[in-house]
């Protein structure tokens, strides 16, 4: 099953699954952590965490077996879906959680070192023998999460240095006070057709991406916000609909919103350490006609880049990579927690363009693992006023 198949399944599937078989108590407090098993039912081993970690953890045991909702739950993508129900493969996966976690603990000091990705790869069955194509053909180099410095490297430092001068300088930088871009997005394989957007954010830590899609789509609006405190997200791409963030989500809501004035890059990263020199290659674009153009025109670009990790709010593990000529940022990898790994969020950026002296990105392709959005925007106007009302929890859907 490839990945734009898996994508649009399980975007069907979560769309048409809000159940009251698998809802638990949602209407708890938003006061406290909403854990896993006061919303879903049947919850066993995947208990005590929140709900956006929850999700995460599924949207992870997917991505490594390359499984979509339908693999492991009963009519998963029609109206008569069993969340709750158990089946074969939802009874392994519990033996799954709980055999990682005791290797990890019993060989590796409870440090998450074997993971569900370590083993099976984007297949459902781990290979047991090497193939003589893998021994003897080209290999894969992929880095690890925690990147390690070798000597003789430029200083984290001087590399967010280039960046904050290449962004316009911290004299500029720092008399942003808020920011509004319009524009457009294409979401993965081009579902739903194209939404209209507005990202803003407001100094030193509110931000807040609204995609808004007409109602012939079928596809409901897409909304991440954060106001400095708290975190929401409304997208039709989760079961859920609608949910606040307690998680490693809340902390990544927070990174971006702090990460949006850039000037501020050095106070928000601690623990900072360089990584080899290295490339990345663009994500092909989300939308059909595009891979068609990027195919013709010999695919994505590949990018130098010089890397710094750093910890963001609470611990957050965040990997940035900066063009080694122009010395601006190309891409966020940020990691949130679950108990089976480590879950990944991407953000590239490109199409950098002068306005009023600032360096700002024109196009952002936000990836995550259930699904991509792609950011074109044809406007950012700075230091224009901003409704606070955007930042919150998003506004009731109208009926």
């Amino acid at each position: 099953m490839n990945l734009r198949r898996r994508v649009v399944v399980t975007a069907a599937a979560l769309l048409t699954g809000l159940s009251a078989s698998w809802l638990g108590a949602q209407t708890a407090s938003q006061d406290k952590p909403l854990l896993s098993e006061q919303v879903f039912k049947n919850i066993q081993v995947l208990k005590g965490i929140p709900v956006d970690d929850f999700l995460g953890t599924m949207g992870l045991m997917s991505a490594a077996l390359q499984f979509d909702c339908s693999d492991c739950h009963v009519n998963a993508g029609t109206d008569t879906v069993e969340w709750a129900a158990d089946t074969p493969r939802k009874r392994m996966a519990r033996r799954m959680v709980t055999m990682v976690a005791n290797i990890n603990k019993e060989n590796f000091g409870g440090r998450q070192v074997v993971t569900c990705w370590s083993c099976h790869r984007n297949r459902d069955r781990p290979l047991t023998t090497p193939t003589m194509e893998t021994i003897y053909g080209m290999p894969t180099l992929e880095p690890d999460d925690i990147i390690v410095s070798p000597p003789g490297l430029p200083s984290p430092e001087s590399v967010l240095d280039k960046f904050i001068e290449a962004s316009g300088g911290a004299q500029r930088l720092a008399g942003i006070t808020s920011f509004d871009g319009k524009g457009t997005s294409v979401g993965f394989g081009g579902f739903g057709g194209g939404g209209e957007v507005e990202i803003v954010a407001k100094a030193p830590d509110k931000r807040a991406t609204i995609i808004l899609f007409k109602a012939e789509t079928g596809r409901g609006d897409q909304i991440r916000t954060y106001n400095g405190r708290e975190g929401w997200v409304r997208t039709p791409l989760n079961v859920l609909g609608e949910f606040q963030l307690r998680g490693g989500d809340l902390d990544g809501a927070r990174f971006d919103a702090q990460l949006s004035f850039s000037g501020q890059i050095k106070q928000i990263l601690t623990n900072l350490k360089a990584g080899p020199a290295t490339s990345i290659t663009d994500l092909p674009a989300p939308d059909s006609q595009t891979v068609v153009q990027q195919a013709a025109a010999s695919g994505p670009a590949t990018h130098s880049v010089n890397v710094v990790q750093g910890a963001g709010p609470r611990g957050l593990l965040v990997t940035l990579y900066f063009d080694r000529q122009s010395g601006l940022l190309l891409r966020e990898l940020r990691y949130g927690p679950s108990p089976i790994g480590r879950v990944p969020t991407q953000i590239d950026f490109a199409d950098y363009r002068d306005v009023n002296g600032i360096k700002l990105p024109f196009r952002i392709t936000y990836a995550w693992l259930d699904g991509r959005d792609s950011i074109s925007l044809s406007d950012i106007k700075i230091n224009v006023p901003v409704d606070e009302a955007k930042f919150g929890r998003p506004a009731p859907l109208k009926k």
